[in-house]
């Protein structure tokens, strides 16, 4: 019976291969594309860390990065399968409810340590004074109109004793500020520290008292699920090392943060001991986190009611 050349051939070339010991060729990468939700916040450097020091590509993926202005931009994407997996707002979970084809695989982030109300020096001197102002935030219905909201309900005025006013990316906002078409805006930390720093801005209000919170969340297309679910897993191992490679390893993450955010290394250094105790280990969601995120979305009048929230999502690609 005839053998066929070519097949005989490439078997005889993996039988030397091995005897000789030397590796085989790797397999192609497997694309993910993954969105931010903001370009330049602290929170998303990870995926800049993790894909520079190879922890994605150790799990066989290559990392297209792409940044949007906002949640509701991102969720976008996602519908129009324009994006795999997206690192976005505990809020944004909402989205899933009104029919999004997408699910959130893992707790990013808890307490909003990230965020803080801004006005200019001369502006409101406490929270109290926010009444009637203006604040913008980057879309409506995202993390940042929660916060504002919130901030209102808190001093007792309601969601909406605080006037707000979605304006999308960050340069536009801080424009806006120093014009005086708007009383402050609400900003990522290293944004605040910078403005500080040069004398345009003052942070009047922090969320630390936030407790049971999910800032930031994982999400994955139902798509992608159901077609590369060992995509999901690799992506999330290789995130949750990232972590823990940026916990050992202070300077060489704001060295990495401070090209990414283009703020400089002392900015950075600040940021890095204010955030990095809000980022997950494990990614596990938290029951009393979940509840607050379900009672906003019907403060913010996103949905009629609170949803089952074990229905939005899963963790069963968590690394083990």
């Amino acid at each position: 019976m005839p053998t066929n050349a070519p097949f005989r051939c490439s078997i005889g070339a993996l039988l030397l291969l091995a005897m000789s010991g030397l590796p085989c060729a790797p397999a192609a990468a497997e694309t993910l594309r993954v969105g931010k939700a903001v370009a330049e916040a602290f929170s998303f450097v990870p995926l800049d860390i993790g894909t520079r020091k190879g922890l994605f590509a150790k799990q066989g993926l290559d990392i297209e990065s792409i940044a949007f202005t906002g949640d509701a931009r991102m969720q976008q994407a996602m519908a129009s399968d324009s994006l795999d997996i997206a690192l976005g707002s505990g809020p944004a979970m909402a989205f899933i409810v009104k029919g999004a084809p997408i699910k959130a695989i893992a707790a990013m982030a808890g307490p909003p340590l990230l965020l803080a109300i801004v006005v200019r020096p001369d502006g409101p001197k406490t929270a109290a004074d926010l009444k009637g102002k203006k604040i913008s935030v980057s879309t409506a219905g995202s993390l940042t109109y929660w916060l504002v909201s919130e901030t209102s309900r808190r001093q007792g005025w309601g969601p909406k004793g605080i006037e707000i006013a979605p304006m999308g990316a960050m340069p536009g906002q801080v424009a806006a500020m120093k014009r005086g078409d708007i009383d402050g805006a609400i900003m990522d930390i290293g944004n605040a520290f910078e403005l500080e720093k040069r004398g345009e801005g003052r942070i009047l209000v922090r969320f630390t008292d936030i407790k049971d919170f999910h800032i930031h969340v994982i999400y994955a297309t139902d798509k992608l699920i159901a077609q590369r679910p060992d995509a999901v897993r690799g992506f999330l191992k290789g995130w949750f090392e990232t972590i823990a490679v940026m916990r050992q390893n202070k300077a060489e993450t704001v060295a990495i943060a401070s090209e990414v955010t283009h703020k400089n290394p002392e900015i950075n250094s600040r940021v890095y001991d204010e955030l990095m105790s809000m980022f997950s280990d494990d990614g596990r969601f938290d029951r009393r986190a979940l509840a607050t995120l379900a009672k906003s979305y019907v403060e913010l009048q996103l949905l009629p009611q609170e949803p089952d929230m074990t229905a939005l999502y899963t963790e069963a690609f968590l690394p083990k």
